[in-house]
């Protein structure tokens, strides 16, 4: 099967790889979107999570081929890897909840799901499920872990769940070429700091929004990833002449997160669909059942807010959201503190919604090889491999979270607001 996408070009798809998109558990991805309420600020981010997949699932296997293209992997081995981390790249989002994060506490408790894999291996499910639980629902436990049997005599369902989730058990020899044991590399291509995930929707949502922030280099990057060797376990690596490369990449997704993924109008709306559903009128439910949750998609959250009188509902409906009428960028919280009680004392209703990110969640040393990268100097023999964030000063260049807090208030009291913040010192 082939596909045409407009970030990667054509597409190539195994049989068991065409099975599983073809699938109703994979096609309800189609009516999810991939970034949410994000379109009622880039009108063209309409794309969904069903194209994203497939794109992170290419992106892995180009990936794979470019870290083991010189590597002796043993062919049968080569060949059941390969396919394992493009399955779990496919999968990675197939248990993703309707329209935003926001709807995972609505999400049933974890009990509720009767995940087999989960009270075999002893998991504590005293917990509220989400969207990762019905994801590897959906691999080990559903008609999708039916056709991975079908396709791949080799590999199961469990496989494709352990590169998916790291904290999950799984025999070390289904891993092991030799003496040496690849989970770590192939879990950290689908999950890391450079994992095929990124790659794509990086591209994609820049794409699709028109803008610029989210350009990669992603040809060299791919090219330059390989791997190294530590204590008979694989992990990332990356060739030292692409180390900017990385650094961009990095900058690119913190822009991303800056100026889309916290666009104010997208954090407006997802704040009154939380109120919405954090209140007690609120009916909307996430089911455990996953023949009733592959129906619950963007489109039948919209149509319940549709339904329902309550505030929130209705602004998200009628497409009547507050407004910003203060954004503040890394200010002291007593000042934020200071505009609500403006607000307050002049009796007028606010929103208050801050958003923080950091470059990187590896700013600080680790020990921990399993999230490390590895940078290699494939030029200087005597330059050891050392963890990608000691290999670069970015991480102390951005050191800082970025914060921005934002104070909405509804359209109709809006010019009252911005007079008393004319007015008034804050």
């Amino acid at each position: 099967m082939e596909i045409r996408d407009p970030i990667h070009g054509s597409i190539y798809l195994s049989d068991g790889e065409e099975a599983i998109i073809e699938s109703v558990e994979f096609q309800r991805l189609r009516e999810i979107k991939q970034l949410g309420f994000s379109e009622f600020s880039f009108p063209g981010a309409t794309h969904n999570r069903f194209l994203h997949s497939i794109g992170v699932s290419h992106t892995a296997g180009l990936v794979f081929d470019s870290i083991f293209r010189a590597y002796p992997l043993k062919s049968a081995n080569k060949i059941r890897f390969r396919q394992m981390v493009k399955l779990a790249a496919l999968l990675h989002d197939v248990g993703h909840g309707p329209l935003s994060h926001t709807t995972e506490q609505v999400m049933p408790d974890l009990a509720k799901l009767k995940l087999k894999l989960y009270q075999e291996q002893g998991i504590d499910q005293n917990r509220q499920a989400n969207h990762e639980d019905y994801t590897i629902k959906f691999v080990t436990d559903s008609n999708i872990s039916d056709i991975i049997k079908k396709f791949y005599s080799d590999i199961d369902p469990l496989h494709v769940a352990c590169l998916i989730d790291k904290e999950l058990k799984c025999s070390a020899d289904v891993f092991t070429d030799g003496i040496i044991n690849f989970r770590p590399i192939l879990s950290q291509i689908v999950s890391s700091e450079l994992d095929a995930d990124r790659m794509d929707y990086l591209e994609r949502d820049s794409y699709f929004c028109g803008i610029n922030y989210g350009k990669i280099d992603r040809d060299w990057l791919v090219q330059n990833l390989t791997l190294h060797i530590k204590d008979h376990n694989a992990y990332l690596g990356l060739n030292r002449r692409a180390l900017y490369a990385f650094d961009d990449f990095l900058i690119s997704r913190h822009h991303m997160h800056l100026m889309v993924y916290f666009h104010h109008k997208s954090i407006i709306y997802e704040e009154m669909l939380n109120l919405y559903l954090g209140s007690e009128e609120a009916s909307f439910r996430i089911p455990a059942d996953l023949d009733q949750y592959i129906s619950y998609t963007d489109y039948k959250l919209y149509e319940h807010l549709d339904t329902v009188s309550n505030q929130w509902a209705k602004r998200i409906s009628d497409r009547k959201p507050y407004r910003v009428a203060i954004e503040l960028h890394n200010q002291d919280r007593s000042r934020v503190e200071n505009v609500k009680r403006l607000l307050t004392d002049a009796q007028i209703h606010s929103i208050w919604a801050s958003s923080d990110v950091r470059l990187s969640k590896y700013h600080q040393t680790t020990s921990d090889d399993d999230i490390n990268i590895f940078v290699l100097d494939q030029y200087d023999k005597w330059d050891k491999p050392s963890p990608i964030n000691t290999a670069t000063q970015i991480f102390q260049k951005y050191e800082g979270s970025r914060v921005i807090d934002r104070i909405y208030v509804a359209p109709e009291q809006f010019d009252k607001a911005k007079k008393i913040f004319n007015e008034e010192k804050y």
